[in-house]
C-alpha cells in the first residue's frame, strides 16, 4: 500500500470508528442508564436497537444524497446532527427521551457511515479495494476494544451521561479532521439522480440476485454479531455476575479473533477470490452456533465455555463483512452510495431487529441470543448459496 492508501483509510477509518464508540462506549454504564430513565436492563438495551434503526434509515437517505451532491457535504453535516444529539441524550429523563435522541443521533451517524465504503470504492476495485477495506477494518478494531474501556472509565468518574459528552467531543475532533484532511472523492461532473431514478436505483440492486446474496450474508452475520452485543451487558454483568470493571476486557476478547479473522483475510486474497473467504466466514459462524446451542443443551453454560465460542463467532466478522461488501459494490460502479446505503440499512434494520428478538423478552436465560444467532447463521449461508449461486464460489 502506498503512503496515500494508508491515508485515506486512516481518515476513512477514523469517520467509521465513530458507530462503534457510539455503539459500544454505554454498554458498560447500561445498568446505570436503566435506573436513570426508570426501566429494566432488558428495555434498555433496546436503545441499541433505536440506534440500528436509525442507523438503518440515514444511510437509506443520505447515500444518494453523497452521490448527488458528494461525500463531504452529507459527511460533515451528519456529524453536526450526531454531535447535537449527543449532548441532547445527556438530559434525558424517561425510556421513550432516550430512544427517541438515539434515533436521530443514529440518523447522523448514518450519514457519516454510508460515505466509508463509498471513498473506498471511489478510489480502488476488486481485490485491492477487499484489501483496503480489511487494513481500514484492522485500524478499526481499536474502537469497540477501547470504546468499553473508556465507557467504564467515564463511568467511574462521572456518570453515564459524561460518555455522551465524550462521543459528541468525537464528532467534533472528526468534524475538523475530515474537514481539512479529507478530499472529495466523488468525481467532478458525476451524473446525479433524479428522486425518480434514486428509486429505480435502488429497485436495481434489489433486483439484482447475486448482489442481495452478498446483501444477505452481511446482514445476517451482522444480525447475530448484534443478538450478542445487544445481550451482552445483562448476559456479562447479571447472568454471569461480571463487574462493570471487568465487563470491557471480557467483552474486549472478541477484538482479538476480529484482528486474526482481518489479517487471515488479507493473507488469503492474494489467493483466493472475495467470495470463497465469504464462504468460509458463514460456515464458521453457523458451525459456532451450532456449537452454543450444544453448551446450553447440555447443562455445561459457563462464562469459561460462552465466551469462547462467542469469540469466534464476532471475530469472523472479519471474513465476512469486507468481503461482502467488496463483491457488492464491484456490481455498481455508477452508484457504489446508493448500493452501500441500501446494503447498509437492510443491515443495520437487520440489527435492529436482532436486539428487539433478544432485549423485548424478559428472559433471563442465554437462549433469546444463542437462538437469534443460529438463525441468523442459518439464514446467512442460506441466503448466498440460493441467491448468489456459482457466483458465491467465485
Amino acid at each position: 500500500m502506498t503512503l496515500s492508501t494508508r491515508r485515506l483509510a486512516l481518515l476513512v477509518a477514523a469517520n467509521t470508528a465513530l458507530a462503534p464508540f457510539a455503539i459500544d462506549a454505554y454498554l458498560p454504564a447500561m445498568a446505570a442508564l436503566a435506573a436513570a430513565v426508570g426501566a429494566s436492563i432488558h428495555h434498555a438495551e433496546l436503545s441499541l436497537s433505536a440506534f440500528l434503526a436509525g442507523f438503518a434509515l440515514g444511510q437509506l437517505l443520505f447515500g444518494p444524497l453523497s452521490d448527488r451532491i458528494g461525500r463531504k457535504p452529507v459527511l460533515l453535516g451528519g456529524l453536526v446532527v450526531f454531535l447535537l444529539a449527543s449532548l441532547a441524550i445527556t438530559t434525558v429523563g424517561s425510556l421513550p427521551e432516550l430512544l427517541a435522541w438515539r434515533f436521530v443521533q443514529a440518523l447522523g451517524g448514518g450519514a457519516t457511515v454510508v460515505n466509508s465504503a463509498a471513498i473506498v470504492r471511489d478510489c480502488f476495485s476488486g481485490r485491492e479495494a477487499a484489501k483496503v477495506m480489511s487494513t481500514m477494518a484492522i485500524i478499526m478494531l481499536l474502537a469497540p476494544l477501547v470504546a468499553p474501556v473508556v465507557g467504564s472509565g467515564l463511568l467511574y468518574l462521572g456518570d453515564w451521561w459524561l460518555i455522551f459528552v465524550f462521543l459528541a467531543g468525537y464528532a467534533a475532533f472528526l468534524l475538523w479532521l475530515l474537514g481539512t484532511r479529507l478530499p472529495e472523492t466523488r468525481a467532478p461532473g458525476s451524473p446525479t439522480a433524479s428522486l425518480r431514478q434514486v428509486l429505480a436505483n435502488y429497485a436495481s440492486v434489489l433486483r439484482h440476485r447475486e448482489a442481495m446474496g452478498y446483501i444477505c450474508a452481511a446482514s445476517m452475520s451482522f444480525a447475530g454479531l448484534f443478538a450478542f452485543i445487544t445481550a451482552s451487558p445483562f448476559l456479562y454483568l447479571e447472568h454471569y455476575g461480571l463487574g462493570p470493571e471487568l465487563y470491557p476486557l471480557v467483552f474486549g476478547l472478541n477484538v482479538i479473533t476480529m484482528a486474526a479473522s482481518n489479517r487471515l483475510n488479507i493473507r488469503l486474497l492474494g489467493w483466493r477470490s472475495p467470495q470463497q473467504n465469504l464462504r468460509l466466514g458463514l460456515a464458521i459462524q453457523l458451525g459456532v452456533a451450532l456449537g452454543l446451542v450444544l453448551v446450553l443443551v447440555s447443562g455445561m453454560e459457563s462464562l469459561w465455555t460462552m465466551v469462547p465460542l462467542i469469540m469466534v463467532f464476532a471475530g469472523t466478522i472479519g471474513l465476512v463483512a469486507p468481503n461482502a461488501i467488496s463483491a457488492l459494490l464491484d456490481h455498481f460502479h455508477h452508484m457504489s452510495a446508493t448500493a452501500a446505503a441500501l446494503q447498509g440499512s437492510i443491515q443495520f434494520s437487520c440489527g435492529a431487529l436482532a436486539g428487539v428478538l433478544v432485549g423485548a423478552f424478559e428472559v433471563d436465560s442465554a437462549w433469546p441470543m444463542v437462538g437469534t444467532m443460529l438463525g441468523a447463521a442459518l439464514l446467512g449461508n442460506l441466503g448466498l448459496r440460493l441467491l448468489a449461486g456459482r457466483a458465491g464460489h467465485a
